[in-house]
Parts: C-alpha cells; structure tokens; sequence
C-alpha cells in the first residue's frame, strides 16, 4: 500500500543527473538527505525518484509534509497519521510505528525538515534503530545529522537549455509560449540572471500573464533578503530566488502584498472560505479577498487545486517578513483562533444530521489550522482550547488523532481546572473520557466520566449529562456489561426516547446506541432488533453516517446470532459503505468481523478468510490484535476454527496474508461491495 500526496499540475523538466544520484544513494543508504537551498526543488527531485519505483515495486510509502507543522512535539504522531496508523493505545506515537512498520520494507519521506530538524533527526533515529528494513528519504536545507545519513547536495539546474526548458514549459502555462529563437535567448539570459533556480524561474514565469516577455526581461530587479532560518544562511549564488520573490512581491498590487502577507499565517492548505474570514479586513473586503486570490494564483504565489490553495515554504516565509513588518502577527493569530473555534462549534452542533458527512472532510482539512489554534488559546485562554478540541473529539477518534487529543485535552483541562463549571468543561471532560477509553486506560476513564456527570448535573446540561452516559455505557459495554450498560440508559431522563425515538440529538442517539450494544449482548435481541432499526431510520432521513454505521453493525450482528445470514451479509456492507464517509479505522474493524462470521455462515469460505484478513490489518491500525465488545470473541474464534477445517491451514494463511498485503481502500471497497476476492 502506498500513501503519498504527489497532487502536482505541473510537468518535470530534466534532472536526470540529480535523480541518478539520488537513486544511487538510496540503493546503499538507508537514509538519504536531500539538501540544497529553499526553492531548488527538493520536494519534486523526492517526488519524482519515487513515484515510479513505488507503482513498480508496491512497497509502503508514507509521505509525510512537515512544512504545515508548527508544534514539534506533535511530529511523531504526524508520522503516524502518514503511515495510516490509527492507534488506540496509550503508547507514545514513535512505539506505535515501529510496532507497526516492524520487519516491513517501509519508505517514509520526511519532507521539509529544516524547521524540526532536533525533532526529525531523534524520530528518524529511533525508528531506523528499531526498523531494520526502514528506509528514511528526507529534505531539508540542511543535514539532519543522523547516524549513517547520506547526503545528496541539490543546486540550480545545471544547463541554460534545462533552465530554458523549464522556463518555457511554464511560460506556455501561463498562456505566453516562447515563439522563436529571439524569445529563447531572452529567456536564457532571464535564466542566467535567476541563477536557474527553479523556483525563481517558475515565478518569473507566471508574471507573463500580465505582460510580454520583453517588459518582463526589461523590468528593474532588486534583491530582497528572506528571513533567515534558524542555521540556514543564503549565500550570494542563491540571490536569484530574492531577488525573483521580492520582484513578485514589487509586481503586486498593494492588495495582493497584504493578502500575501496575511495568508502567510496560515499553516498549510486553505480553502476560499477561511481565507475570506481570516485575511479579509480593513481594504480587503471578502470579495475583494476573492478576486485577490484569483491574482496570486495566476502570478503562482499560491497553488490552487480543487477549491484548496497552497503557498510554498520560501513564498510564505516572505510574506511572514512581510506581516512582521507590518505589525500584523498578533492580530492575525487571534483572528485565526477565533475562526477555528467558530468552525468546529457549528460542526459540533450540526455532527448529528445532513451536514455530518461534510463536516468530517472538513476537520480533516482544517487539521493543521486546529492544531495552531489550539496551541495560541493554551498560551492565551486554556478554556477556549479545551471548547476547541472537544468540539472536534469524534470527528479526530474517526481520523486517527486520538494521542493528540487526548495530549491537548489533558493539557487545557490543567490550566483551566479553576475555570467556572460550565458546558464546556463538561464537553472537555466527555471527550478525554472517550480518548482514554479508546486507549484501554478504562480506570482513568471511569473518575473522568463521573466527573464529568456530576458536572453536568450541576450545571443542569442536559446534552452533556447525555453525553456522560455513553460514555459510562460505553465502558460498562466494552468491560463486558451490557446489562448495566442498557440499565443505565433506561434510567435517565429522556429513556422514553429510547424505545421511541422521535428527533434525537446528537447525545440521545449516542445514548440510544448504547442501549442497543446493551440489548443485544445480554440477549434481547427482537427488541434490539427493533429500536435498531427504528434509530437507523432517522439516521438515514437525517443524512447521518457515524451512528447509522453502528446500528448496521448490530443489525448484522443480531441477524447472525438469529441466523439470517443473508441479512448479517447486507447489514454488514452497508455499515462498511457508510464508515466510507466517515473514515474509523476501530468502527471498520469491528464490522469487518461481523463481516467475516456471517460470510463463514453464508458458506463463503475463500471471502470470510479475506474479511478476516482485512480486519486483522485494521485491528493492526489501531494497534490492537482484535477488540471489540466481548461478547464477539467467541463467535470469531469458531469461525476461524472452523474455515481452517474446512479449507486447510496453507489456503487459510494464503488468503489471509493476501488481505494483510493490500490497501485499505481496496479492503473497504471490496467488503461494502462484495464480489470475488481480490488477486493482489
């Protein structure tokens, strides 16, 4: 299987020397650095060395862009989340992925590292000293200095004619191709003057939206310094990317060097609708942000791809000189926080319903802006940070961010703990009770989920008091009570709800979904059954996907413990097409083992094998062999028992191994859709 994030509209000019040394140090080291100065192409050179020999060989890749990343503590756990990884343990993020990787041939790219590199180099460290097949391919500015590394230095492009190439490829992008040889020869003498540096020449090319090339080879140019990276010096061979990026700048209008500025702040991808509420203001009114983002995209300050925008590393590095200069920085980060905390109230709010399925996508593009928010409000209002991340609990549980939840939850929770008891101390406390429940921490989770009752109680939060339930029910579910679980829910207040649902909310569905768990694992299973299918219903008229899927896997569930295995089939697959959504490596987990027991059942042996399989593999993403509610493990094992019998121990581990070896796309999309079992 294989992660990477290679979205890139433009083509790859020349580099053959620089892509055989790079190979060549790559088949004798197990770590490589690219290194060479901002703007040289660094992550393209990466990119493109290994994109075709990943599709050739089929061999785990796991890009992971460090350039978003503003808080290194967090850089194991952004390793992690490119590898996949889900974990639902307590252990630290660099444990996780060495136990995941294990003996694997494994490749990770640290990609822009010269603003972590302490951090990147103790990570890369530790990990190829546990990972004997690990290899590391890393950029940066400068040597990570890890134990064995081999450096592969990268400088402008070599020739004028690769320079020329380049130059004219993009300037035919930018709707300005190169007509003769008088054309070619100007633009070799602009790409002399560049220094040939990539960057600086892509730059200069886009400026030919707006005038001939003539004008842009007569245009004054002055050299502008970039601030300088911590243990990075630019040297007068790379003044060309100064002088390019300052000229950019000087080419502006002034409304396109405040938007610059302003959207420097931001961490890493955007979308229009945080642009508008972020940088507009004062002269930059949300449609003149709109009309101004159209100017930087076609001068290339920033990249734009399906509604996302990008800026570079060394693009917004200038525009942070810039929004330094201008006293802006302060202000910028309060209103960025601000934005993040309104965002993910209403996602909060609106989680239970037809929104949901978007609000999923958007969280996790909104990822590395929570992060920074989240950090500011620690510094500046720790009761805001902890609003923040409880807002966004179930939506990171689903995407695999449970370590950093639980780490900024625990954090805010401290520093507000003389904070007034309000509902968002209560919402704070109901999602580091669910984090350290899904870590296996249930002790520490049982104080924090009474606490969080009594809180709630006090302050008369009905939802948070809901909330608090599930979160007792879960556990008293996962501990092997179901009765105690279902008891408990009957005994609140809105247990009328329960039986007969009408338009719940998000805390009674959760609670009516614990009551289900509890009805079936102690045997009630026609009134599970029942107030299951009741509950899915609204779900599906609510356009709702995360408690839809659970009522499907107990629909499932009871259908096989009924015996109507084609039922079990049905309900278990479209569970699995509703987690497709939504994401929930533990919740994929789970009905993937339904999954395999009722096609044991069906009499589909070479498919049950597979769904084992791949449940196996996402139990492994979460770093649990197989969990569950307990009453499942029996049913598992006889299965399992039982398919070795009847096929053998050699075809059972074939295609079980088959399913370990693939992708988890492939895994889902085969288990919602059916059909005969994958060959690779």
């Amino acid at each position: 299987m294989t992660w990477m994030t290679l979205g890139d509209d433009f083509s790859f000019v020349g580099r053959e020397e620089e892509l055989e040394l790079i190979r060549a140090a790559m088949s004798g080291s197990r770590m490589v650095t690219i290194t060479g100065a901002g703007g040289v192409g660094k992550t393209r050179l990466a990119r493109q060395t290994i994109a075709p020999k990943m599709a050739a060989d089929g061999h785990d890749v796991a890009w992971v862009d460090l350039s978003p990343l503003r808080n290194a503590d967090l850089l194991a756990a952004t390793v992690a989340d490119a590898c996949g990884l889900s974990d639902h343990t307590p252990r630290m993020p660099t444990e996780s992925i060495s136990a995941w990787i294990g003996d694997r041939e494994v490749l990770v790219v640290l990609d822009s590292c010269e603003h972590l590199s302490t951090e990147c180099r103790n990570v890369a460290g530790n990990l190829l000293t546990a990972c004997e097949r690990l290899r590391i391919l890393a950029t940066s500015r400068e040597p990570l200095r890890v134990r064995g590394e081999t450096l592969v230095p990268i400088g402008p492009l070599a020739t004028s004619e690769e320079a020329v190439t380049l130059f004219a490829d993009r300037a035919a992008q930018a709707g300005s191709p190169l007509e003769d040889e008088g054309d070619r020869q100007l633009a070799a003498r602009l790409c002399d003057e560049l220094d040939r540096l990539p960057l600086a020449l892509e730059l200069a090319a886009a400026q030919l939206r707006t005038m001939s090339l003539t004008e842009l080879c007569a245009a004054p140019r002055s050299a502008v310094d970039l601030p300088q990276s911590t243990g990075y010096r630019p040297t007068p061979r790379h003044a060309g990317l100064r002088t390019s990026i300052g000229w950019s700048h000087e080419l502006c209008s002034p409304l396109e060097r405040l938007l610059w500025a302003r959207l420097s702040f931001l961490p890493g991808s955007f979308d229009e609708n945080t642009a508008w509420k972020v940088a507009s203001g004062g002269p930059l009114s949300p449609s003149q942000v709109s009309r101004t983002l159209a100017a930087l995209a076609d001068k290339s300050v920033i990249t734009r791809q399906d509604g996302v925008y990008r800026m570079l590393d060394t693009i917004r590095e200038y525009g942070r000189m810039w929004l330094h200069e201008l006293g802006g920085e302060q202000e910028m980060a309060r209103r960025h926080a601000e934005h993040l905390l309104s965002e993910t109230r209403q996602a909060h709010q609106e989680w239970f319903g037809p929104a949901q399925r978007d609000w999923y996508r958007r969280i996790d593009l909104l990822h590395d802006d929570i992060r920074l928010a989240a950090d500011y409000f620690l510094a500046t209002d720790p009761t805001a940070a902890l609003e923040l991340i409880g807002h966004v609990s179930f939506f990171w549980v689903c995407s695999g961010y449970l370590y950093e939840g639980r780490r900024y939850l625990e954090q805010a929770a401290a520093l507000g703990a003389g904070a007034e008891q309000d509902e968002t101390r209560v919402q704070g406390l109901w999602s580091l009770g669910l984090a350290l429940t899904l870590q296996g921490e249930h002790d520490a989770a049982h104080k924090v989920a009474v606490d969080c009752r009594r809180t709630a109680e006090a302050t008369f939060d009905a939802e948070g008091l809901g909330r608090a339930v599930y979160l007792e029910g879960l556990l008293h579910l996962l501990e092997g009570r179901p009765m105690t679980a279902s008891s408990l829910v009957e005994s609140v207040e809105f247990g009328v709800a329960v039986s007969r649902p009408g338009q719940l909310t998000a805390a009674t569905a959760l609670c009516s979904l614990v009551h289900v768990f509890g009805l079936t694992g102690s045997g009630r299973l026609a009134q599970a059954r029942q107030e299951a299918a009741e509950l899915r219903d609204i779900c599906v008229e609510s356009d709702e996907y995360w408690t839809r899927s659970y009522l499907e896997h107990q629909l499932s569930l009871i259908a096989v413990l009924e015996g109507r295995t084609k039922d079990a089939v049905a309900h278990a697959r479209a569970a699995l097409h509703a987690k497709r959504h939504i994401g929930d490596a533990f919740g994929i987990a789970m009905v993937l083992d339904v999954l395999a027991i009722a096609l044991t059942d069906a009499g589909e042996e070479d498919s049950a094998v597979y769904a084992f399989g791949a449940a196996a593999r996402f139990w492994e993403t979460v770093g649990h062999p197989q969990r569950g509610t307990p009453e499942l493990a029996p049913l598992r094992e006889q299965c399992e028992e039982r398919l070795v019998a009847c096929l053998g121990t050699e075809r059972f581990e074939k295609l079980f191994r088959r399913a370990a070896a693939a992708d988890n796309r492939t895994l889902t999309a085969w288990a919602a859709h059916g059909g005969p079992v994958p060959e690779t």
